[in-house]
Formats: C-alpha cells, structure tokens, sequence
C-alpha cells in the first residue's frame, strides 16, 4: 500500500514554537493581515514551572492591543515589588511602583492561560492557523533558498509551503540547529529545583523574590500553593538524586523560610523539576528565509524572570519590521537584519547583567554588598525596577489591522 501524500498547506509566514514570542507574532501578523500558521509540537500548553511572570512592558502591550483588561480578568497575582532576604535583612531590590506604564506590576499567571488567552483571540482572525500536536522535521529549499517546512502533525506528514519560517521553538530549538546557526554560551554556575507547597493561613505575606537565611531559596506567591526554587550548583542533580530525597529536604531546610516539618509533602522526585540554567545567544539570528525569536535567540537565565519578557518584545519588533515586506511578498535577508539589530542591544545587556548577578565570580563567603548599596543609593530600588520591569528598549505595535 502506498504511503498517503503528504498534506500541502501554503502561508505568507510559518511560525514553530507556540509559546510567547510564536503567539504574540502570531497574532499581531494575523491582525495585520498577513496568512500565519502556528506548530506547536504539544497538544496544549499545560507545561509547569514554565516562566509565569508577566512584566510591566508586555502589559503594556497588551494594553496598546485593547486585551488587557480581559487578559487581567483571568486569575492571577501581583507583585509592585521584588524582595530579598540577604545576610537576615529583608531588602527592596526592584520597586515597579513609579514606571510609566499602565500596570506598575509584575502579573504571575500560569503560563498555560496566558497562551490558551493569546490563541484564543488569535483564532478569530481569519488569517490564523494553529497546528497542535505537530512537530518540525526539517525544511523545505528550492534552489538552495528555505521555502517552507516539512512537518509531522499527528504523525502525518505535513508540508507548509511558505516566504518565511520563524524560529520560536525556545532553547532547544530544532529550527536554529537545522539552520545551521552558531550560538556563544556564557555559561551559568547554577541551576534550579522547582517545586510547591501548600500555602498555609498563617505564612507570612510575600509576592516574589528571595526568602530565607541564604539566597539561594526562591518563592513566589502563586495564590494557594508557593512556588519555591532551590539553586544548587551546575551538574550537582544527579548526586542530590543518589543521596535520596530526604536528604535533599535537609538540605532545603537550612535555606528555607519554612519550619522543616512543611517539607514533609515532598515525597517524591516526581514533584521536583528541574530547571538547567543557560545563558547564551546566536551570532546570526538568520539565514535566508529563517529568522530565530525569544529563547531560540538567545537563552535567558531566570534571574529577574524577563524571558519572556524579551521573548514578546522580539515578536512586537519582527511584526513591525516584516509585516509590509510579507505583504509585498518581498522579504530580504537586509529586513531580517532589521530585527536582529533592533533587539541586539536590550539581549545583550540584559544578559551582561544576568551574568553578573549570577554572581559566577563572585565570593560567596563574603557578604553581599547590596543592603549597604541599597541603604546608601535608595534610588536603586526604582532603576532596577525599570530594568526587570521594562527592560532596555521597549517596543510599540504598529500595525493595529
């Protein structure tokens, strides 16, 4: 029996990756009017400890796009402030209070609501087209030049015939990788162990930030349960792993903000997920006829929860600056360039910050030098505030349809 054909589908733009960055440039290019389809290789959304913040400026976009008080509607909490505890002292390290945007807060919100939102408002445009469950095999070329993508939706074979193909697929992108683009790693001392408990009626008022004697306890107020990281040192998973669970519930106890005995509900390696830190980015976001977006990029660390931050911003950017050539049907590899210069310096010098506040160099037997800084400099609440919250360029959608 011959194998089915494979199915045809033909678009002005093919965007992999059904996150952030790949819905939102979805979206507003429909808006705009240009064809797009959307893989996502998953069948939802519903991925945990996937980064569930939403600053200020993509708040802000959302308001320039007339969704955010609907978009606000959905359960959520808020943060006007990130807090630490370093050396016993709490401190105000960010204060988003005095930004100059519509929401002076960060917004947590399961990410799973804040995509199935964006795809939904999406699907009612004509021009929109979400493939789940589809995954990227590899591109299509005619005369050595990329003109669309085949792909396995359901395990059938699919080909999307297309001018464009937009890498959003995060950080382990197949699109990068098949496109042959070179990344610079910069490396990260740390990763992070995820995991909940329960909220209990007498915990202590807190919204983000560091908790706990030292600093390496991440919380995060996520209504009925606390959402709580552990950093422990790069490629030390395994050996935590070999030395049993109740082991590691020690070892977060002399961290924790918690009494040991709140540990009690971890009792299973199931309930831990761990997050690989990664800081690096492309040299060249591109290649004729393929563009790479947010993580795909460049990867984020999870200091100050701007990926995807960034990740919305570069598709504000790529939908400014390629939604008239995909309408004349005439990109150019010079109007990719576009993006990659537009969003080159806010990568870079979130990144550079990142880098140093990962503290890769830094001694840890020395006490941190922030609470003196802040007690000296009191404005410095307010400009890292406008660093996480806003980020280093802002950017506006042009095309409102």
């Amino acid at each position: 029996m011959q194998p089915a054909p494979p199915k045809v589908l033909t678009t002005d733009c093919c965007i992999v990756g059904g996150g952030p960055a790949g819905l939102m440039l979805g979206y507003l290019f429909a808006r705009a009017g240009v064809r797009v389809v959307v893989i996502e290789k998953h069948n939802d959304f519903l991925r945990d400890f996937r980064g569930d913040t939403i600053h200020p400026s993509p708040l802000q976009i959302m308001h320039q796009l007339g969704l955010l008080e609907e978009l606000l509607s959905l359960p959520h909490q808020r943060a006007e402030k990130l807090q630490a505890e370093i050396a016993g002292e709490e401190v105000t390290l960010a204060d988003f209070s005095r930004l100059p945007v519509k929401c002076r807060f960060i917004a947590f919100m399961p990410q799973w609501d804040f995509l199935n939102f964006l795809a939904s408002k999406a699907a009612q445009l004509p021009e929109f087209t979400l493939l789940k469950s589809t995954r990227f095999d590899d591109f299509i070329y005619q005369h050595d030049n990329v003109c669309g993508i085949r792909a396995l939706a359901d395990g059938v074979e699919t080909e999307i015939r297309t001018q464009l193909v937009i890498g959003a697929d995060g950080r382990h992108s197949q699109v990068r990788q098949k496109a042959g683009l070179v990344s610079r790693s910069f490396g990260s001392p740390r990763d992070v162990l995820w995991f909940k408990l329960t909220k209990q009626p007498d915990d202590p008022e807190w919204s983000m930030g560091h908790k706990g004697p030292k600093q390496n306890f991440i919380i995060i107020d996520r209504g009925n349960f606390w959402q709580c990281g552990y950093s422990i040192t790069k490629g030390q998973f395994e050996p935590i792993k070999a030395a049993g669970i109740s082991q590691l519930k020690h070892q977060i106890a002399q961290v924790a903000p918690f009494p040991p005995e709140r540990l009690e509900e971890l009792s299973d390696w199931q309930q831990l997920s761990l997050l690989v830190i990664r800081i690096d980015r492309l040299d060249k976001w591109m290649i004729p006829g393929v563009l790479c977006i947010g993580d795909a990029a460049h990867a984020m660390s999870p200091i100050g929860g701007v990926g995807v931050n960034l990740a919305i911003q570069d598709a504000v950017a790529t939908a400014n600056y390629l939604t008239s050539p995909l309408r004349k049907r005439a990109v150019s590899l010079r109007q990719l360039k576009k993006v990659q210069q537009r969003r080159q310096f806010p990568t870079c010098a979130t990144q550079f910050i990142q880098i140093k506040m990962s503290g890769k160099n830094r001694d840890s037997n020395k006490p941190s030098p922030l609470p003196r800084l802040i007690r000296r400099f009191p404005f410095l609440p307010t400009v890292f505030g406008w660093i996480i919250g806003l980020g280093f360029r802002r950017e506006k959608p042009r095309f409102s349809g």
